[in-house]
């Protein structure tokens, strides 16, 4: 199995302005995504970013990144100038690494694109895990999947789906009701390169808007997206100022 990791990095960032350069234990937080992805099975992994800053901070610590538009309306589009820029095309494999998960797991990585090569009947794949906190599954800021039997996704939500209707109506927690568990989403993607460049194409959709959530444009348009469902979490994101103090904590 062959595929690029690409990894996404912006300046602008409402909550953490500048993230990408945020210092964890001496080193910019967008080098420490690349050198855990470097630890999967991807071929190679490259900075997609709109900031010079960027591109140099990652030359300085001996990782390939490329300068991107800096008007991309979302991080798919700068991944498919990416794929415009180092020519991948086709069923080229292509993982989407979060910049701002500098504990991601290289196993997670190579899970997300094994699955995506063994199902060529769909365009992308990413990962889930089981929700266990009646907290988290009513969270709107926690996104939800449901999946079909072949663990392809039937719907993205920030609602708390599927809705366990008797345990609800009963008032008991819908965790301990012995149906099908809750899945959170996580935000790992693996793309056929060739649909990954078509996507900023594709008219955006009303659930899309509806939802926030970009995932939604490609089940609209009728594409399927398989899901790896993980046995554990992933490690914790970098989001917010306080994210980022408890990451640098872990490292210290």
């Amino acid at each position: 199995m062959n595929f690029t990791v690409l990894v996404p990095a912006r300046m602008a960032s409402s909550r953490l302005p500048g993230k990408p350069l945020a210092d964890i234990a001496g080193v910019p937080m967008i080098v420490r995504v690349a050198r855990r992805a470097a630890l999967s099975s991807a071929s190679r992994v490259v900075v997609a970013a709109d900031h010079v800053d960027i591109v140099d901070a990652c030359a300085a610590h001996g990782v390939t990144a490329l300068l991107t538009r800096d008007d991309h309306p979302t991080g798919s589009d700068r991944l498919a100038e990416a794929c415009e820029l180092l020519d991948l095309d086709g069923d080229d494999l292509v993982v989407n690494v979060q910049g701002d998960e500098p504990l991601i797991a290289p196993s997670l990585i190579d899970a997300c694109a094994a699955l995506l090569a063994r199902h060529p009947e769909c365009v992308m794949s990413t990962a889930a895990h089981a929700i266990d906190s009646l907290a988290d599954l009513d969270n709107t800021n926690v996104v939800k999947v449901v999946l079909d039997a072949a663990d392809r996704a039937l719907y993205f939500s920030r609602a708390s789906i599927p809705w366990s209707r008797d345990a609800r109506a009963a008032g008991t927690d819908p965790l301990q009701s012995g149906a099908l568990a809750p899945l959170r989403h996580m935000g790992l993607y693996a793309y056929q390169a060739g649909f990954l460049r078509r996507f900023p194409t594709l008219a955006i959709s009303p659930i899309e808007t509806i939802e926030a959530l970009e995932q939604l444009r490609v089940l609209w348009h009728g594409h399927r997206i398989v899901v790896h469902v993980s046995d554990t979490r992933p490690g914790p994101g970098v989001d917010t100022p306080e994210d980022l103090v408890r990451v640098r904590a872990l490292f210290a």
